[in-house]
C-alpha cells in the first residue's frame, strides 16, 4: 500500500500540473531570461493549491512564529493559507503583508495586518530568484522592530545564492522546492 503523499509532495505535484511553464523564453523579475517559468499564483490562488501551500508551510514553520507574511503580492496568498492551515491545526497564526510603498491615507505605513513590535514572524515568498522581495520585507520588518524567525520560499531558483545571503543576515532560510524537484533546469 502506498503511503499518503506529504504536503511537500502534493505541492510539487500541484505546481508541476498548474504552474510550471516550459514554453519560454521568459524574462524574470530580475531581468534574467529563462526557458522555464513558474507562475506560482496558479497554485497559491487555487483553492486546492492554497490548502496544500498552507499545510506545506505550516509543516516547516518555526514554532516561535506567530505571524506569516511578506512583500505583497507573492506572499499574500501564502500567508493567508498558512494562517488558515494553522487555525485548522489549532495553532493560532496571523497573516500580514508588506506594501511596496507606504500609503498616504488611512493608517499609512507599509505593514498591513495584525502584527506589532512584540511579534516574531516568518517571511514567506512564492518564488525566489535574487531575493529582492525577501530583503525588502526584511528591511521593513527590521525598521518596525519586528523579529524574524525564518524565511520560507515555495520555490528557490537562485541555486543557493539567496540562502547564503539570508543566512549571512543571521536569519534561517528554507526553500521548500528547487527547480530539480519540478523537473526543470536552468
Amino acid at each position: 500500500m502506498n503511503p499518503e503523499p506529504t504536503s511537500k509532495q502534493r505541492l510539487v505535484m500541484h505546481l508541476r500540473a498548474h504552474a510550471v511553464r516550459t514554453d519560454g523564453p521568459f524574462t524574470l523579475r530580475s531581468g534574467a531570461v529563462s526557458e522555464w517559468y513558474i507562475d506560482a499564483r496558479q497554485t497559491t490562488f487555487d483553492g486546492a493549491g492554497a490548502v496544500t501551500v498552507g499545510e506545506a508551510v505550516l509543516d516547516v514553520l518555526d514554532p516561535t512564529a506567530g505571524a506569516v507574511g511578506g512583500l505583497t503580492m507573492g506572499a499574500d496568498p501564502i500567508a493567508i493559507a498558512t494562517a488558515v492551515a494553522g487555525h485548522a491545526a489549532q495553532r493560532p497564526l496571523r497573516a500580514f503583508s508588506v506594501r511596496k510603498e507606504a500609503k498616504g491615507h488611512g493608517t499609512g505605513g507599509r505593514l498591513v495586518g495584525p502584527i506589532g513590535q512584540d511579534d516574531i514572524v516568518a517571511i514567506v515568498e512564492d518564488t525566489t530568484t535574487t531575493g529582492s522581495a525577501v530583503f525588502e520585507a526584511i528591511r521593513v520588518l527590521a525598521d518596525a522592530g519586528i523579529r524574524i524567525a525564518q524565511v520560507i520560499t515555495l520555490v528557490d531558483r537562485s541555486d543557493g545564492v539567496v540562502a547564503a545571503r539570508v543566512a549571512a543576515a543571521g536569519i534561517p532560510y528554507l526553500a521548500l522546492i528547487t527547480p530539480q524537484d519540478l523537473g526543470v533546469e536552468e
